[in-house]
């Protein structure tokens, strides 16, 4: 008497081998990323002693504004590691917290830089005013719109969490979010050392 075996519909989760293969492809992105924002370095490198008959790096640049810009990007840096070391943890909780939390200083870090922005276009330092000044809103407005992008991916994330548990492909998903999060932590010290500390000593 033979038995009946249903078959299963559902496909399988994502093996090992699979969550590091996608971890490489995300790797990839990064070091195209990391390519993106050399070449805007150098533009900014080349650009920044042409300043036309525009304001200069020092008459623009506030740095008690990007001193508090580069403490809500670090403290969220902080804070993203505390999530990924909860869901290490399988602390559901506490990573949707500290995920939230760094979404929070993101947005602090995002209001600063629009302000910053406005600004220097309303005292007639906008872009278009000499080649220093396109280049400068060029990288920074860049490194800006990927954090904005980060905080969506947050946002995904917690979702993700709250919905689908902290099971092992959504643990790869947020240690790749998190990679992102960091890298533009290291591209934004970059941004202060490269952009910001020779506008002021000049």
């Amino acid at each position: 008497m033979s038995t009946y075996t249903p078959k299963t519909t559902g496909s399988p989760g994502p093996t090992e081998e699979t969550l590091d293969i996608r971890d490489l492809g995300f790797w990839l992105y990064l070091m195209t990323d990391a390519i993106i924002f050399s070449l805007l370095f150098a533009t900014y490198v080349v650009m920044f002693q042409n300043t036309a008959t525009g304001p200069l790096p020092i008459d623009v640049f506030d740095i008690k504004h990007v001193f508090a810009e580069t403490m809500f990007l670090l403290f969220s840096s902080v804070t993203f590691g505390f999530a990924s070391l909860a869901s290490v943890r399988e602390h559901k909780s506490q990573a949707v917290f500290w995920l939230i939390v760094t979404i929070v200083l993101g947005m602090g870090f995002i209001s600063l830089e629009v302000v910053e922005f406005v600004g220097m276009i309303e005292s007639g330092a906008g872009p278009q005013t000499s080649g220093f000044l396109t280049s400068f809103f060029t990288l920074v407005g860049t490194h800006g719109a990927h954090v904005s992008l980060g905080m969506i991916g947050i946002t995904v994330m917690i979702f993700q969490i709250l919905i689908k548990g902290l099971t092992s492909p959504v643990k790869s998903r947020l240690h790749r979010l998190g990679m992102f999060w960091h890298f533009l932590d290291i591209v934004w010290i970059g941004i202060f050392s490269i952009v910001y500390m020779p506008g002021w000593l000049i």
